[in-house]
């Protein structure tokens, strides 16, 4: 069985790597990064991204060697060196025209080594040796097959000595070993036993002390046979061979035996044409593909590539042989063959050792297995669980297609059989609550409580718990964990309370829901995670807590038919669906107490617009471009690592990652900081790879745009203050304007007041002189009436004419009308001016009415001003109409009174 169960193999297809489909050679550096000579140019592999690097002239790479921070690779007629920039890439730097005074005769190199502080590379025809920037060449003058560094010598292997040594730039024969004269050698290893010398037909040799001796017919056989092409001795003391027809052997010396690893058991392709170990890892170099084989893994697998197998449901080991029960029958293993149990064609749900003999749950019914035959002991259908009567002795009860049989081995050491009464529908599960309490589930309609007879063949009470018990009724899985009855529906666990009858959450599970319980003994419970990576937990629920992820596991385990078989204290066997799995858990609990997470390395950094130098710290990111930013993480010494991000800042993230690629979107401006960290298998994180970023502000938040605000700002308020002084100084100029024009409003009110005062008291004055000349002159008229009426009484008529000449020339005194005059023109200034104006035929006479007539006198009160009757001032006034050219029905005062 040994042989058959091989460590995981991971795959890389060409597909993957983007590149062509022979790999020619392969070299890992001390960080684990792996890189691949193939067809294409230089492959390079950082754990998570392959790239591919091709030379100038697009040639084919044969040969690689990671040499002291360079990786040297070897071409047709050509050579040099790659070394990473600043940004993570690789450049490359010819070295062929250091080569002087030589021509290339169409030569490839194939090999590349290390020697003291030279490099030397071969061909066919020559080896180049490069050394302070300076090549020297050692000439054979024959075919040079291979070359190796050994006891501080190369040796050479070909032409007609067999082995050479280099000495100088000649070439020094190695005694005895002419008996590689006529055969190819492929390659030469060092071991601690002397130097491994491997042929192309013929096998392997081993050069010890002087002898030239064969491996042991036993490996050697299979090697002329298959073609050695490759040879590596491994860290464990084995050697591996690869060869072109049946992929690798790995040969123990000690015992003299091999384990052949080819395409049957998971190899791309049986021709191996590289090999190289990183740690306990095996990268093969494939003429069709890349694979990696984990060395000395604690779990390892058997795979039926032919389909005969099928999904495997229970394994069980019976007298030193493991038997297998699938979809398709019984398989077992014959030393290193694979066997089928005639007759047993069918599905296969469970075997089980019962009281010393194989049990096999068969969909047609149940048999035992003896002497490799198939013995029916019931026709039943379908055999899906065996549970053991509690206190009782041979008495089994078994889940069936049809409900559960009882099974009681009789006086006679035969096994009796009969179908439990009262139960008509399929059981997968079923446990024991107490010896006659039994707890079953239907696949499709709920939980089941019955109570059985003392016989156990008849169900005497039967309690249905449906959907008011429980949320879901499908599939149902049953547990009886510490005395417990314990269910698993829909990703929740629950369990039976006796006290109350009644189903509540099982607390204590919890933190596993949508974890399946597939094995649990004493001491530890196993969970798959059926959510994502499909992980195994194993935790006693004390602390003691481990997780295993392989990608091999997840992806072949059957869902909802996942088992665990528990063979002894170290080794689980695992049902897959092509095959199963072995767990040593002694060798798992010692590799993970060993091992050490790395540090995941920072492998590219980038915005939306360019990559950055690794070496700048912080990054400055233009906000610009800050819309998603990318990173590249590897940690290439891990198989296929996991990984756990803190990002502190502005924007606070953290979660887990099963890629290294890791992309940011839309984060705010400002000074950033991110941890990530590998993760173990024990769910431990290592040391961070720790790296800080800064996000510029956008350009209306830059520093140079606060500076401009600022000045803006300043100039605004300037502005601001300008415009508001302004403002103000206008309020002011206004008020003060206000006010001056209310001052001299106010002042124009008084001296309009005074004036008007003034005018009042000329208006006053004018109508009291008036009234004192028409008053004078009534009286003066009066006195001119009394004398005309005492004419006669007057003795001298002399002094009555002179009397009467003083009387007339003091009615018509002109100095009271110059007085007048003035008085009115105060009053009416342009009043005269405007009337000889308009009417130029005016009379001193007339301009005298015009003045009384403004004033608004009356006739009666005009006359004695004038001298003259009313009668006479009528006539006048109607003259004066006249002259103004006035109808009728104009009134000559309003008229004289309006004019201006």
């Amino acid at each position: 069985m040994g042989q058959v169960l091989l460590p995981p193999i991971q795959n890389y297809r060409i597909f993957e790597y983007q590149a062509a489909s022979k790999n020619w050679d392969l070299s890992v550096d001390p960080e684990g990064e792996l890189y691949v000579a193939n067809n294409k140019g230089l492959l390079h592999y950082n754990g998570e991204q392959w790239t591919l690097n091709q030379l100038p002239n697009k040639t084919t790479i044969r040969s690689v060697a990671w040499i002291k921070e360079r990786i040297y690779t070897g071409s047709y007629e050509e050579f040099g060196f790659w070394e990473k920039n600043v940004v993570g890439g690789l450049e490359y730097t010819s070295l062929t025209h250091l080569i002087q005074d030589h021509e290339f005769t169409s030569e490839e190199f194939w090999q590349i080594l290390p020697f003291g502080d030279s490099i030397v590379f071969r061909s066919f025809s020559g080896i180049y040796v490069y050394k302070d920037n300076h090549i020297s060449i050692v000439e054979p003058h024959f075919v040079v097959n291979h070359m190796v560094v050994w006891e501080g010598n190369i040796f050479v292997a070909g032409g007609q000595n067999g082995l050479s040594y280099i000495v100088d730039r000649d070439l020094v024969p190695v005694k005895d070993t002419t008996i590689l004269n006529d055969k190819i050698v492929v390659d030469m290893e060092p071991v601690p036993n002397g130097l491994i010398i491997g042929t192309k037909l013929h096998g392997a040799f081993v050069l010890s002390e002087g002898r030239l001796q064969p491996l042991p017919d036993k490996i050697n056989m299979e090697l002329k046979k298959h073609q050695l092409n490759q040879i590596l001795p491994l860290a464990n003391g084995k050697l591996a061979f690869g060869t072109i027809k049946n992929g690798i052997y790995f040969y123990d010396w000690e015992s003299n035996t091999y384990q052949c690893l080819n395409r049957e058991v998971g190899l791309q392709n049986n021709t191996v044409l590289a090999l190289e170990q990183y740690r306990e890892q095996l990268w093969i170099g494939l003429d069709n593909g890349i694979d990696r084989l984990q060395l000395d893994n604690p779990l390892t697998y058997y795979t039926d590539y032919t389909g005969a197998v099928g999904t495997v449901y229970d394994v069980a080991l019976h007298h030193g042989i493991l038997y297998l029960g699938t979809n398709t029958g019984i398989h077992y293993f014959d030393g290193n063959i694979l066997k089928f149990v005639e007759g047993s064609q069918g599905h296969i749900w469970d075997l089980e050792v019962v009281e010393g003999e194989l049990f096999c749950g068969h969909n047609t019914g149940t048999f035992i297995l003896e002497n490799g035959r198939l013995n029916k002991i019931s026709d039943i259908s379908g055999g899906y669980q065996m549970v053991k009567v509690p206190r009782e002795g041979s008495l089994y009860l078994q889940g069936t297609y049809t409900g559960i049989a009882r099974y009681m081995k009789n006086s006679d050491e035969k096994w009796d059989v009969e179908a439990i009464q009262g139960i008509t529908f399929p059981v997968k599960y079923l446990c024991f609550e107490n010896p006659s309490t039994l707890w079953v589930a239907h696949p499709y309609k709920g939980l089941y409580r019955i109570t059985l007879n003392e016989d156990y063949n008849k169900v005497v009470q039967k309690q249905e718990f449906g959907p008011e018990a429980i949320q879901n009724n499908y599939n149902i899985k049953l547990f009886n964990i510490k005395n417990q009855i314990v269910f698993y529906s829909e990703g929740i666990w629950y369990k039976y309370d006796p006290i109350v009858g009644k189903i509540i959450v099982f607390e204590e599970f919890q933190d596993y829901n949508n974890k399946d319980l597939v094995h649990f003994d004493n001491d530890y419970y196993w969970f798959i995670n059926n959510e994502g990576t499909k992980e195994l937990l194993v935790t006693n629920l004390k602390g003691d807590y481990f997780a295993l992820e392989d990608e091999q596991l997840s992806r072949r385990l059957v869902p909802e038919a996942e088992n665990i078989i528990k063979l002894n204290d170290s080794i689980y066997f695992f049902t897959l669906s092509d095959g199963f799995s072995k767990l040593n858990l002694t060798k798992l609990r010692r590799h993970l107490q060993k091992f050490e997470l790395t540090t995941p390395k920072l492998v590219s950094f980038k915005d939306e617009n360019k990559i950055y130098s690794l070496g700048d710290a912080p990054l400055v990111i233009p906000y610009k471009w800050s819309q998603r930013i990318s990173l590249e993480m590897a940690a290439p010494d891990l198989v296929m690592p996991r990984y756990y991000y803190e990002l502190s800042g502005p924007l606070e993230q953290s979660g887990h990652h099963e890629k290294g690629s890791f992309s940011f979107y839309n984060l705010p401006y400002g000074d950033y900081r991110l941890n990530v960290y590998t993760i173990g298998i024990n769910n431990e994180r290592s040391l961070p790879q720790q790296m800080e970023f800064q996000i510029k502000p956008p350009w209306y938040l830059s520093t140079v745009s606060f500076v401009v605000y600022a000045l803006m700002g300043i100039l605004v308020i300037f502005m601001v203050r300008g415009y508001n002084r302004r403002k103000l100084d206008r309020k002011h100029t206004l008020l003060r304007e206000k006010l001056e024009r209310q001052q001299e409003e106010k002042l124009a009110q008084l001296e309009k007041d005074k004036l008007a005062k003034e005018i009042r008291m000329k208006q006053k004055e004018l109508a009291s002189t008036t009234m004192s000349m028409a008053r004078k002159n009534e009286l003066i008229l009066e006195l001119k009436n009394l004398l005309l009426m005492n004419k006669s009484k007057f003795s001298n008529q002399q002094r009555y004419r002179s009397f009467m000449k003083k009387l007339n020339s003091a009615i018509s005194d002109d100095e009271d009308w110059r007085h007048f005059e003035v008085n009115f023109k105060e009053l009416h200034n342009d009043f005269f001016d405007t009337l000889l104006q308009r009417f130029p035929t005016l009379t001193p006479k007339d301009l005298k009415l015009c003045a009384y007539l403004k004033m608004n006198l009356a006739s009666k009160e005009i006359a004695p001003l004038m001298g003259i009757s009313t009668r006479g001032v009528e006539i006048h006034r109607y003259r004066l109409r006249k002259k103004l050219e006035l109808d009728s029905e104009q009134n000559i005062s309003n008229f004289l009174i309006t004019l201006k």
